[in-house]
């Protein structure tokens, strides 16, 4: 498996947490950290906003990132919500291995 961690973001500290637990009792991800305080500057229908958000970032692996962008689509409140996907290139062996065998099924 190849880990990976997805970043999006969300307009409300319930909604991170809907998605972040979501993710996590599906295994689709392994542990999600929602980061408070973020401000996001873009530019959506021809206006530039300035926005609070909540960053998600999620620990997970490739072969579950269709499920992993699937029910954030599911569940956000957005139009387009933020889905990136970047690779763990390194990390420390114990940590990546509990990873992957939390998005094994219990049995």
């Amino acid at each position: 498996m190849n880990e990976i961690l997805v970043l999006s973001t969300a307009d409300t500290l319930s909604l991170a947490q809907e998605i972040a637990s979501a993710l996590v009792e599906a295994r689709e991800a392994a542990c999600v950290n929602i980061v408070p305080g973020i401000r996001s500057i873009y530019r959506w229908e021809g206006k530039v906003c300035n926005e609070g958000e909540f960053l998600i970032i999620i620990k997970s692996t490739s072969e579950k990132f269709e499920a992993v962008r699937a029910r954030i689509r599911l569940l956000h409140t957005y139009q387009v919500p933020e889905v990136i996907a970047l690779p763990i290139t390194n990390g420390d062996a114990d940590f990546l291995a509990w990873v992957r065998s939390s998005l094994q099924e219990a049995g």
